[in-house]
């Protein structure tokens, strides 16, 4: 890490978004000694959460860094768009009892929880998250603002492209493309690609009927 870097780490966290995912990200920045200075968020504006104050996204200080702690990955885009346009710096927060392997590349803003299981030659696009107990294979591509759930099980050489989700113990088999904003149901077993835009669920995994 250069010197400037480890500066930079060493300044206050803003995190966007107060509810379940942001107060899990405050709890792996506290793992991992990593200062906060408060949380971003419209609707809880003006009071404290975990005692530290709530400010507006739009209230971000300059320069300052920030981690979005929200799972809708369409409102990850939007304020990462908003925040990086006030000039903030997105961070990426790693729990500490979470492991990422040799040649695993994460990208800015990414947020890995503790138990997390991340394998070697790995590249986690901007915004993406892999929450507690989750595990990604070797030689996966997870595109920007993707999600894994908890406990979820990304098998090696897996495609999961641009806000995509897998929901909390599914799996997905070896080899397997999720396209873009496809939505993998709770305990679902993905054994085929998923087509953009899909809601899957059940093993193995099909298309939810819609209407």
């Amino acid at each position: 890490m250069s010197e400037q870097s480890a500066e930079r780490s060493a300044e206050p966290l803003w995190i966007a978004g107060a509810g379940g995912v942001g107060r899990e990200a405050l709890d792996t920045a506290l793992a991992a000694g990593v200062p906060v200075a408060g949380f971003l968020d419209d609707r809880a504006r003006g009071t404290t959460v975990r005692g530290l104050p709530v400010l507006a996204p739009a209230e971000l200080p300059a320069r300052a860094r920030y981690l979005i702690g929200i799972a809708d990955p369409g409102v990850r885009r939007r304020l990462a768009g908003l925040l990086d346009g006030l000039g903030g710096v997105p961070a990426t927060l790693v729990h500490p009892r979470a492991l990422i392997a040799p040649e695993t590349e994460l990208g800015p803003g990414c947020l890995v929880m503790g138990g997390a299981y991340v394998s070697s030659g790995v590249r986690l696009g901007a915004h993406s998250q892999v929450h507690y107990n989750a595990t990604v294979g070797h030689d996966s591509v997870l595109g920007e603002r993707v999600t894994v759930y908890p406990g979820g099980n990304v098998s090696g050489s897996v495609l999961l492209a641009d806000d995509t989700t897998v929901g909390s113990n599914a799996v997905v088999l070896q080899g397997r493309t999720v396209g873009r904003a496809a939505f993998v149901g709770a305990a679902a077993v993905v054994t085929g690609d998923v087509a953009p835009g899909e809601v899957v669920i059940g093993s193995p995994a099909r298309p939810m009927r819609r209407g």
